[in-house]
């Protein structure tokens, strides 16, 4: 990897709003820490608002601005359709994220200005998917800060169960969402349709990566299952 695709890397790990090791930035980039320490020198001294120091952590404290962004129009289309399904999918906070990538695109992207009058996309979500969205601010926050959850579930089968959860995942089906999780009742992995979540609220205990329950376990469990179901050649 270029040290300008390195930069770039660390720009866009430390821009969540969270502390990041230097330790952890060297591992994720396959680099030393000596040359983590140096990349972010670079950064601070060509201006970029980067706080933190040597055996702490780094974060950046404000929003990284743009340069003018040269997009086709299909880069433009295939942008924009993503952000309409997103304002009609999500939660408030993420339909006014949305809003707001959609308007600085306008301002930043030269091909806008080429774009026809009349083009656009109309998205209309599945009342199944809208069903969840109060329970979406939760849910993220979790995820973001390692909280567990309890939830009242209520299967397709009509049965109701009181479950604690460690949520690593939200995703969105096509109809409905998901939340993939650890599940304390069960002791293995779940995945919640979150239209069929009755309750959900803190129960102000946290949680942190343990082996065999993360979300890396998760994707792995997944793609094994995927892999037995495919037919054998």
């Amino acid at each position: 990897m270029r040290r300008e695709e390195r930069l770039a890397e660390i720009v866009a790990i430390v821009r969540d709003g969270r502390l990041h090791r230097a330790v952890d930035l060297a591992a994720a980039l396959e680099v030393s820490v000596r040359t983590i320490y140096r990349d972010i020198d670079a950064l601070v001294a060509s201006g970029l608002p980067v706080d933190g120091e040597r055996g702490v952590g780094y974060m950046l404290r404000e929003p990284v601005f743009l340069p003018p962004l040269a997009l086709s129009l299909a880069e433009l289309e295939a942008l924009t359709l993503g952000m309409a399904i997103v304002r009609e999918t999500a939660d408030e906070a993420l339909r006014d994220a949305a809003r707001g990538v959609l308007d600085k695109v306008g301002e930043h992207a030269s091909n806008r200005r080429n774009a026809p009058k009349t083009w656009g996309f109309g998205v209309y979500a599945f009342d199944l998917a809208r069903e969840g969205f109060r329970h979406m601010p939760l849910l993220r926050r979790a995820i973001r800060d390692g909280q567990v959850l309890r939830i009242d579930y209520l299967s397709l089968a009509g049965d109701a169960t009181e479950r604690t959860i460690r949520p690593l995942q939200t995703e969105y089906w096509g109809r409905v969402w998901i939340c993939s999780a650890w599940c304390e009742l069960r002791g293995d992995f779940r995945a919640f349709r979150i239209d069929r979540i009755e309750r959900c609220e803190a129960t102000g205990a946290r949680f942190v990566p343990e082996p065999g329950r993360t979300l890396d376990d998760y994707l792995r469990q997944v793609a094994a299952e995927m892999e037995k179901a495919q037919p054998s050649p």
